[in-house]
């Protein structure tokens, strides 16, 4: 007998805004997305966690603050 179990995340925006400063890469617009990532286990939530990301509405880069 051979079972098998799904474990997956889940990712999904909740909101986007413009954010202050400039893209340090092409200098486009920095653009603030709060997204939602789900844990789950068997189609069981385990767990959500929301997190606020910077990205650069010109050349989609993923932007990082220190």
């Amino acid at each position: 007998m051979c079972l098998v179990f799904v474990c997956d995340e889940d990712e999904r925006v909740i909101s986007r805004q413009p954010a202050p400063g400039a893209c340090p890469y092409c200098g486009g617009m920095v653009q603030a997305m709060d997204v939602e990532s789900q844990w789950r286990f068997c189609f069981l939530p385990l767990y959500f966690k929301t997190r606020r990301r910077y990205y650069c509405s010109f050349c989609a880069r993923r932007l990082v603050v220190h």
